[in-house]
Order: structure tokens, then C-alpha cells, then sequence
């Protein structure tokens, strides 16, 4: 693993949150890392973070000593918050352009975030990574700091979470195939949604074709993971062409994509299976904490992956890629799972951050 010289003092915004516990369970025990801020809104405020939670833990593991007698600060006394660490994760859950304005402020606080929403991912000087896939994008930041007028501050974004589970499988494949067109049906879980089962019964024997805004994010995001710096913004690529679907499935945690795939030049499902195999991006080169040795898993078996035994794959940061065939409409047909709360949100977040902190951006 990459030694860092020093340890980064960490603020969570939004921490009483899904996505907030995940960061907490995450930085306990993180080398680089150090946890030293929680805030959330003004009803936490004030408390504990115990007391803030109350009966809201939602991760499998307790919650760790550590942060239970932590204070809760207002994440809107931005320069309070700032002027106690070295950058922020932002977990909130609010409008866009409040999380938007926020974000802001706290970049103008000379304070990085690294961000779990959606409200700054079409910025045009705002990276949007993947570590494996486009970590050249942060080199956009000197541009995103001389427009906010900024020294440190900036905000970094991760994709959206259905993205993580076929993204990553089409990426190998870019260069010498060129995917054209593709068709994804996701079948997400409900922590995606901030949910566990005794908070969304509707969901029990049940499945709800609908996600609010998650289709037009799974077919637009891609293009800006896949486009390149031009002067002072991220201009999208022009392909591939996706269509997607996305349904809420009653699975605790794991998003589940039904793949069907065209390429300008067609590949052998052995060179297909090849490059899965040997694919390592720049969070691997890098040996980052947070990176899954082999990013891109295949199973053999017919029946895999499954959310119920595949999620945790590589501490959850692994994909897990299933059931390649040829297809009688597209070029071939595969399952993909990622586990969305981990590689799809906090852990991807934390993982953005190791690639910031590795090229210098939190220094």
C-alpha cells in the first residue's frame, strides 16, 4: 500500500445519514484519514452522535466508539466546520441547489469536498471519477480554483452508484472494440435509497419500476466518465449510445445490471474475458487503501453474481461480472453487481479522496 507522510484530518457532512454511517465505519481505522468532524443539520446539532443517530444505525457492524460521544456540529456553520480539517465528505440530503450552494461554500472555505451528490456532477470544471477510469479528470481542479477564486477549495464528485456495477465491465473494452450501443437493466437495493426493510415495507414481495432521475443518470453520467479536458471544463464524449431501466428490488444492499452490448469492432468472448481479467486502473497502479486488487471479478457459474453472496467481494469494492454470452439483438449479453453503498457511495467517495490525496489536491 502507498504510504502517505501525513494524516488528513476528515469532516463528514451529513453524517447522520446511510451514506454518512458508511463514511464513519469506513475512516475508523483508515492510515491516511482521521476522522475529526461530524455535522449534519440543525437538529442534530448540538447532540451526540449517538443521540443524533438515536435508533437510525443502519450498518451491520455497531456503531464504532469512537464517534458515539462525538459532538454533531450545524453543517451550515461552514467556516467552523472547515477551519477544522483538511477537506470534507458530503453526504447531505437536500434540494440540488442548496447541496450545490453548499458545496460551494465550503470550497470557498478553502476546504475540498469530495461529494456524494448528484447537484455538482454536470458542473462543467466539477470532476466526476471513477478511479479506475478517468482519474486524469482531477486535473481539471486548477481550472474549477480560478474560477471559485480558491487556493485549496474545490469539489470533487463521485458517479452516480448503478453506474459502478457496468461501467467498469464496458471500460476494458473501449479502446480496442469501441462499445457503440448499449441497453442496462438495473434492479437496485433499497439502500440506494436511504432505506432498510423495516423502513420500506412497500418493498417486501415486491418490486417498484421506478427511480426517480436514476435512468437519465445512467445514461448521461457515463459520457462525462468517458470525455476528456478541453481548456477549462470536461466535454463529454459522443458514445456510447445507452438506454436504461431502473427498479427498486427487495435486496439490502447491491445494485444488479442486465447488460446487452454492440461494439464497432466485435471481440471474442475470450478477448472480452481477457481484458476483464487484466484490467488494472490507476487506483491499482497506485496501490490505494481503499482499491480492490482485482477490480473486475468473473464468475463462471451460471447462477452468479448475487448480491447476497458476491456485495462484499474485496471489501465491497470489487465488480462482479456474470454470464457472458452472445445475443441475438446486440453483440452479447452479461449480468453485472456492484455493492452500492461501498463501491457505489461512501467507499467510492473514499476512495476519490486516496486518488486526491495521492496526486497532491488535499495538500
Amino acid at each position: 500500500m502507498l504510504e502517505m507522510e501525513r494524516q488528513y484530518k476528515v469532516g463528514i457532512v451529513g453524517a447522520t445519514g446511510m451514506v454518512g454511517q458508511r463514511f464513519v465505519t469506513l475512516l475508523e481505522n483508515h492510515p491516511w484519514f482521521k476522522l475529526t468532524v461530524l455535522a449534519a443539520s440543525g437538529r442534530s446539532a448540538g447532540k451526540t452522535y449517538e443521540e443524533a443517530v438515536g435508533s437510525r444505525w443502519a450498518m451491520t457492524s455497531p456503531m464504532p466508539e469512537s464517534v458515539k460521544k462525538m459532538i454533531v456540529l450545524d453543517a451550515a456553520e461552514v467556516e467552523k466546520v472547515a477551519g477544522q480539517v483538511d477537506f470534507v465528505f458530503c453526504a447531505v440530503n437536500m434540494p440540488k441547489n442548496e447541496i450545490k450552494a453548499l458545496e460551494e461554500a465550503y470550497a470557498k472555505a478553502e476546504c475540498p469536498v469530495v461529494s456524494n451528490n448528484s447537484a455538482n456532477r454536470f458542473t462543467p470544471d466539477v470532476p466526476m471519477v471513477v478511479p479506475e477510469i478517468n482519474a486524469d479528470h482531477i486535473d481539471i481542479i486548477p481550472a474549477q480554483r480560478a474560477r471559485l477564486g480558491t487556493k485549496r477549495g474545490f469539489i470533487a464528485v463521485k458517479s452516480n452508484c448503478s453506474l459502478q456495477s457496468y461501467v467498469p465491465a464496458f471500460h476494458p473494452l473501449m479502446k480496442d472494440f469501441k462499445v457503440t450501443k448499449a441497453l442496462v437493466c438495473t434492479y437496485q437495493a433499497i439502500s440506494g435509497a436511504g432505506k432498510t426493510f423495516d423502513r420500506m415495507p412497500e418493498i417486501i414481495d415486491n418490486v417498484i419500476p421506478y427511480i426517480g432521475g436514476e435512468e437519465e443518470k445512467s445514461e448521461q453520467e457515463p459520457l462525462k466518465l468517458w470525455g476528456h479536458i478541453e481548456g477549462d471544463k470536461i466535454v463529454n464524449a459522443e458514445g456510447p449510445v445507452i438506454t436504461a431501466q431502473c427498479f427498486r428490488v427487495p435486496v439490502s444492499d447491491g445494485h444488479t445490471a442486465a447488460v446487452f452490448v454492440s461494439f464497432e469492432k466485435k471481440p471474442t468472448k475470450e478477448q472480452i474475458l481477457e481484458a476483464w481479467k487484466n484490467f488494472r486502473g490507476p487506483a491499482q497502479e497506485l496501490d490505494l487503501p481503499s482499491a480492490p486488487k482485482q477490480f473486475l471479478h468473473y464468475f463462471e457459474e451460471n447462477d452468479r453474481p448475487q448480491p447476497k453472496l458476491d456485495r462484499n467481494l474485496e471489501n465491497g469494492m470489487a465488480v462482479s461480472i456474470g454470464r457472458l454470452r452472445e445475443d441475438t439483438l446486440f453483440d452479447y449479453k452479461f449480468a453485472c453487481m456492484s455493492h452500492n453503498t461501498l463501491r457505489g457511495a461512501a467507499g467510492g467517495g473514499v476512495l476519490l479522496a486516496e486518488l486526491l490525496a495521492a496526486k497532491g489536491y488535499l495538500d
